[in-house]
């Protein structure tokens, strides 16, 4: 049957932040979910300021920012409330502090194994002082960003998950590294990550530790090996929401999630 999908992963970016209320669909249905229209959306925060979301196409809803004003302040909760086909839906998030990106690297690799010779990216950045913070880093290769399933980089502190002495450290390699990806060419082998003349920009997302673990859940329901291994895989599941319907009957998938952003790019030049 079909349910509610609320996305609402909006940021302080000083740009439109577009909520999307949409319709799940069959399994083997592969065309864009259907938007739902007439849905009432707002966002207020814990003094009581009301965003209102007005829809601009099928199912998005928009608030755009005026004067150079960006949306939210650092440290402020922030709530969300969707009425639509007669039932509301709410959540909460809070607006955490990001580090800035402080820089972006290139380093010329030999060939290692399957991944050939070439230019690899890593970004430089400290996680902030005190433990659990996370964060969601986005990365953007010649102006597309990057967000197939093994794309999905993600940080607790400064490290993969919870535990260990990793507050306020420069973020590990794996994830510093996380900003390459590896294309195959018509022959099935891996192409260098960058190349002279490509350029990267590098997102830092802040995320609450609630989007941490579905961004984590997202990326194992979806990044799945095919095959003869998918015989013995967990089998796929809806992931946890944090949205609550006021009917208990009632089911919805999706996430509310308010983000800082810093970013920084650099172009590759030999």
């Amino acid at each position: 049957p079909s349910i509610v999908i609320i996305d609402a992963w909006i940021n302080n970016k000083p740009e439109p932040q577009v909520i999307k209320v949409l319709k799940t669909q069959e399994y083997f249905d592969n065309t864009i979910p259907p938007g739902v229209s007439g849905a009432s959306v707002q966002v207020a925060d814990e003094n009581l300021r009301v965003y209102d979301f007005v829809e601009t196409a099928p199912g998005e809803y928009t608030w755009t920012p005026e004067n150079g004003e960006v949306f939210g302040d650092i440290g402020l909760q922030y709530g969300l409330n969707v009425e639509v086909e007669g039932v509301t839906y709410n959540s909460i998030s809070k607006l955490n502090g990001v580090p800035p990106v402080d820089s972006i690297s290139f380093t010329f690799e030999p060939e290692d194994g399957p991944f050939p010779e070439g230019y690899f990216a890593e970004f430089w950045s400290r996680d902030l002082a005190g433990a659990g913070d996370t964060y969601w880093i986005k990365t953007f290769k010649n102006g597309v960003y990057q967000g197939k399933p093994d794309e999905i980089n993600i940080a607790f502190d400064a490290g993969f998950s919870n535990g260990g002495s990793i507050d306020n450290l420069i973020f590990i390699p794996p994830i510093r590294f996380g900003v390459n990806s590896f294309e195959e060419d018509e022959n099935g082998d891996f192409q260098a990550p960058y190349s002279p003349g490509d350029s990267i920009y590098v997102e830092l997302h802040s995320i609450t530790n609630e989007a941490f673990y579905f961004l984590s859940e997202v990326a194992f329901q979806t990044n799945r090996p095919g095959g003869f291994a998918e015989l013995f895989a967990t089998p796929l599941s809806n992931v946890v929401t944090n949205i609550l319907p006021s009917d208990e009957k009632v089911e919805v998938v999706g996430f509310f999630n308010v983000s800082a952003v810093s970013g920084n790019g650099k172009k590759l030049v030999e």
